[in-house]
C-alpha cells in the first residue's frame, strides 16, 4: 500500500476534507493537484506541501465547467504523464433547505458542485486511466444521499444520493479494465460547510463529529490499496450520534 509516486487531483482541495487529505497524500509521497474556486485557497495549500518538501500545483477553476476540467486533465498529463487518483470532494448546500423555499439558482449551483463536477472530471480523466490499464476515482459523498433529512436539504441529499449511484455505475461500466471507483459516506464532518446551516452547531457539537482528518485517512486509505482491490463504498460516521432537531431551524 503507498502512493509514492501517485499523480491526485483532489477537488475542493483548498479546505475541509480536501485540504486535510492532500496533506495526507503529499505525506505519503503523492504528486498532488489541487483543485478550487478560490485561487488563494488552494495556493495556500500549495504552499504548505511545499514547504514541507511535498510536490504540488494549484489550479482555480469551477469543476462544472466543462471545457476547464478537460484542460486541466490535459495539464496534469502534460506535467506529470499520468492521473492515478482523482478525488471529486467538491461541493456545497444551499441556503434553504426545504423544496418550496429552495430557489433554481440554489439548486442549479448544488447539483452543479456536487454532482455535474463530478461527471464531467470522470469523464476528462477516464481516457488515460483506460489506455493504463489503472486508475482510482474517489468521489466524496454524504449520509444525506442516503436518509435524506431537513438539516441536509432536498438538493444536497439528492445530489449525494446521485453521486452514490453513478459510483456504482462507474464500476459496471468499467469492470475488468483496471479502473476502480470507491465513494466516500461521511456523516456530520466539522468542515466550512457547516456554518452555511440555518443555526450553526455549537463547538461542543462539532467535537463530536468526524473530523475532515478522519475523513482523509479513510480516503487515502482507499487511494493507496493495491490495484487489484477495490473499496466500492465506505461511510464514516460519529460514533456518538447527537440529536440535531434543534438545529433544523427556519428553513
Amino acid at each position: 500500500m503507498g502512493l509514492d509516486g501517485k499523480v491526485c487531483i483532489i477537488t475542493g482541495g483548498g479546505s475541509g476534507i480536501g485540504r486535510s487529505t492532500a496533506l495526507m497524500m503529499a505525506e505519503a509521497g503523492a504528486k498532488v493537484v489541487l483543485v478550487g474556486r478560490t485561487a488563494s485557497k488552494v495556493e495556500q495549500v500549495q504552499k504548505e506541501i511545499e514547504s514541507a518538501g511535498g510536490t504540488a500545483t494549484a489550479s482555480s477553476l469551477d469543476v462544472a465547467d466543462r471545457e476547464a476540467g478537460l484542460q486541466l486533465a490535459k495539464d496534469v498529463l502534460a506535467e506529470f504523464g499520468q492521473v492515478d487518483v482523482l478525488l471529486n470532494n467538491a461541493g456545497h448546500s444551499s441556503k434553504h433547505r426545504m423544496l418550496m423555499t429552495t430557489t433554481p439558482e440554489e439548486l442549479r449551483s448544488v447539483i452543479d458542485s456536487n454532482l455535474i463536477g463530478t461527471i464531467y472530471l470522470s469523464q476528462a480523466v477516464m481516457p488515460s486511466m483506460l489506455e493504463r490499464g489503472e486508475g482510482t476515482i474517489i468521489n466524496v459523498s454524504s449520509l444525506a444521499g442516503v436518509t435524506p433529512g431537513l438539516l441536509a436539504g432536498m438538493a444536497y441529499g439528492a445530489a449525494k444520493a446521485a453521486v452514490i449511484n453513478f459510483t456504482s455505475f462507474l464500476n459496471a461500466e468499467f469492470k475488468n479494465t483496471g479502473v476502480r471507483a470507491s465513494v466516500v459516506i461521511p456523516g456530520e464532518v466539522d468542515t466550512p460547510i457547516l456554518d452555511g446551516r440555518p443555526v450553526n452547531p455549537s463547538r461542543d457539537a462539532r467535537d463530536t463529529m468526524v473530523t475532515p482528518e478522519d475523513a482523509a485517512e479513510a480516503i487515502t486509505l482507499i487511494a493507496g490499496l493495491p490495484q487489484r482491490t477495490c473499496i466500492p463504498e465506505l461511510v464514516i460516521r460519529p460514533t456518538y450520534m447527537r440529536d440535531t432537531s434543534a438545529e433544523v431551524g427556519i428553513l
